[in-house]
């Protein structure tokens, strides 16, 4: 992006400018999306977290119908 300084513009308008066009153009969050990019797991990771997740939620429910929790 080029943004150059209009007559009579003081620099933080000219940089409000900037800011604006930077997000208005989708290069920030293309740049965070691929910065914080995270590989999918495998299908066997995805079965025994989701096997973990169930398991905890059963000893959730088990606990609120106990009284413990």
């Amino acid at each position: 992006m080029n943004v150059r300084k209009r007559e009579g513009e003081s620099a933080s308008s000219m940089l409000y400018r900037f800011s604006k066009i930077m997000q208005q153009s989708g290069v920030l969050k293309e740049a965070k999306k691929r910065r914080f990019h995270l590989r999918k797991n495998n299908k066997r990771a995805r079965r025994l977290s989701a096997l973990y997740k169930d398991k905890q939620e059963r000893q959730i429910e088990q606990a609120r119908r106990s009284g413990t929790m």
